[in-house]
C-alpha cells in the first residue's frame, strides 16, 4: 500500500470539497492519506504560519516512518517565505538514496528549486492534491502518467508539437512556473543548470509579462546554457485591450527569434487537467521530428517495489 503524506507549504485549501475528493478517491485507489490536519490550517492567505508550513518538509528528516509521497495539497503563494529555514542539510541526509518523493507544481517549484540548488535532491513537478486528485473529473492523462513515472526508474512523454521542427538534444530536466523560478535568479536557491532542457508554464499572467519573463531567462544567460526550452500550459494568459491583437503566440514567437536554444511547444503541463509528471533535475532526452515531442527520462526516485501501488489504468471511482 502507498503511504501518502500530504504538506501545505503554500496556500490554504480554499476548495475543501476538491480536497475531499482528492483523499477519497487516493484512498479508493490503495493509498493511505495521512497528514489530514493540514487541511485545516489557514492563516490570512497561507496554509498556516511559516512555521507550521516549514514544518511539514523539515519533518520528513526527523520522522521515524517516511512516506512513500509527500503531496503538496496546491500552489498559490508562500514557498518562498520557507526558503531560509529549510533544512537543507539534514533532508539530504535523509532523503537521497531513499524511495520518498515530493511532489507538486506551480508555488512548489520555489521548494524544487531550492532543494535541488541546496541538498541536489530530486523532486516532482506534477499533480497536486486539490485541483488534480480532487478535479471534479479525473483526468486520465494525469492520473496514468503519475504512477507510471513514480513506479519505475525510467519513464518517458510525448505529445504534438510544431511539424517544421526537428530536435535531438540530452541534458537534465528541470523547470517548473516561469514566474517563480525567474523570482529566484540571483538568489542561492536558483541552481546552476548547464546544458539542461529547461520547462517552463504559467497561468494567469498576461501576454507581456510573459514575454518579459522569459527575456529574463535570456538576458540573464540562463536560456543560452541551455540545450533547449519546453512551453508548457499558459493558462488564462489573456490579452489587454491596449495590446491590440498581441498574444501569448506572438511572445513565443518573439522569445523564438532572439533566443539562441530551440523553442518546442506544447507540453501538456501546467494549470490544465492534462499534464505529465516531471522529475526535476534527472538525466533525459529530448527528441522532436514530424510533429511529435517525445521526452526520456531516468535515474528519478521510485517507488520500492515492495510498495502496492493503484493500477495506472483504472480511475478510481468515489460515490
Amino acid at each position: 500500500m502507498t503511504r501518502l503524506r500530504l504538506i501545505a507549504p503554500s496556500g490554504y485549501p480554499h476548495d475543501r470539497d476538491a480536497m475531499a475528493r482528492g483523499v477519497a478517491r487516493l484512498r479508493v485507489a490503495g493509498c493511505t492519506v495521512d497528514g489530514l490536519d493540514v487541511l485545516d490550517r489557514v492563516e490570512h492567505r497561507y496554509a498556516g504560519s511559516d512555521a507550521e508550513r516549514v514544518a511539514d518538509l523539515n519533518a520528513l528528516a526527523i520522522h521515524p516512518s517516511l512516506p512513500d509521497i509527500a503531496l503538496a495539497i496546491r500552489g498559490g503563494y508562500g514557498a518562498t517565505r520557507l526558503l531560509e529555514h529549510i533544512h537543507y542539510g539534514a533532508l539530504r541526509e535523509r532523503l537521497a538514496g531513499t524511495a520518498t518523493l515530493l511532489v507538486g507544481h506551480s508555488d512548489f517549484t520555489a521548494i524544487q528549486m531550492a532543494l535541488h540548488a541546496k541538498s541536489g535532491l530530486t523532486t516532482f513537478g506534477g499533480p497536486m492534491l486539490g485541483a488534480d486528485f480532487g478535479a471534479p473529473e479525473l483526468n486520465p492523462l494525469m492520473w496514468e502518467h503519475f504512477w507510471r513515472t513514480v513506479s519505475a526508474p525510467e519513464a518517458s512523454a510525448g505529445w504534438a508539437t510544431d511539424p517544421a521542427a526537428e530536435l535531438d538534444v540530452h541534458g537534465p530536466l528541470w523547470g517548473g512556473n516561469l514566474a517563480v523560478l525567474c523570482s529566484l535568479l540571483g538568489t542561492p536557491y536558483f541552481p546552476r543548470i548547464d546544458g539542461g532542457i529547461l520547462f517552463v508554464e504559467d497561468v494567469g499572467e498576461p501576454p507581456f509579462r510573459i514575454e518579459r519573463l522569459l527575456y529574463q531567462l535570456h538576458l540573464s544567460g540562463v536560456l543560452d546554457r541551455q540545450r533547449a526550452l519546453v512551453l508548457g500550459h499558459f493558462s488564462q494568459c489573456r490579452p489587454h485591450a491596449y495590446d491590440n491583437g498581441y498574444d501569448v503566440d506572438a511572445a513565443f514567437a518573439q522569445i523564438s527569434r532572439v533566443a539562441r536554444v530551440p523553442v518546442v511547444r506544447g507540453l501538456p503541463f501546467g494549470h490544465e487537467p492534462d499534464k505529465f509528471t516531471l522529475p526535476f533535475g534527472v538525466p533525459a532526452r529530448l527528441q522532436v521530428a514530424n510533429g511529435q515531442a517525445r521526452l526520456h527520462f531516468s535515474g528519478h526516485p521510485h517507488l520500492s517495489g515492495a510498495v502496492s501501488r493503484p493500477d495506472p489504468g483504472k480511475l478510481p471511482q468515489i460515490p
